[in-house]
């Protein structure tokens, strides 16, 4: 799901009410656990509770909330063992924008509350590749963020950047960068999964 205009909308309401300033927000809320952009941002907050408000408001704020073209395609080519999401967000929040794709919840599910430490730090990815049972050198990871291009690489995966939330410059970290998920082709052969990548 493309959802920059719900985090965004709600970041900068956030910010607006605790009179801080909505750019210095907006430059780190993208692809970082909400609690850790609170604590950086707002040391002086109940950073739990703030975190708990916010990811609530976002999970119920549908407005401009869209399905990424090809999301479900690429989904449903891979076998339901060999995937799994990997987000900063709560699980409620991941829950909630997965129920409004249509698109089942994963075997794995790896949210900010499953973790000590979030994205930027390679401990998300690394969970999402014990449960999924896969070497982290064998993952391959979408990401729309340089926080998460950074754990993924910093997990020893590679990582396709996916330019949604930021533009392709932003996204230099990535090993490639794609302007839309129907770029993307899933293909099994002899047991291995194969991606390859159109030009569009």
């Amino acid at each position: 799901m493309d959802s920059t205009r719900s985090v965004e909308r709600q970041w900068r309401t956030w910010a607006r009410e605790q009179k801080l300033g909505e750019e210095k927000v907006m430059a780190i809320a993208h692809g970082v656990r909400t609690i850790e952009v609170i604590r950086a941002i707002a040391p002086h907050l109940d950073a739990e509770a703030e975190a708990r408000k916010l990811e609530a408001r976002e999970a119920d704020d549908h407005d401009g909330v869209v399905l990424m073209p090809g999301a479900v395609d690429l989904v449903n080519a891979l076998p339901k063992s060999r995937w799994g999401v990997v987000t900063s967000g709560t699980r409620r929040l991941a829950s909630a924008r997965l129920q409004l794709a249509g698109i089942p919840a994963p075997t794995v599910l790896v949210t900010a509350e499953d973790v000590a430490h979030g994205k930027p730090d390679p401990e998300p990815y690394l969970k999402g590749a014990e449960l999924l049972r896969v070497a982290p050198s064998q993952c391959l990871v979408i990401e729309d963020a340089p926080a998460g291009l950074r754990s993924a690489h910093s997990a020893g995966m590679r990582a396709i950047g996916l330019a949604s939330t930021y533009s392709t410059d932003k996204l230099c970290e990535a090993d490639v960068v794609i302007q839309s998920l129907k770029q993307t082709m899933v293909a099994l052969e002899n047991g291995r999964m194969h991606v390859k990548i159109s030009k569009q």
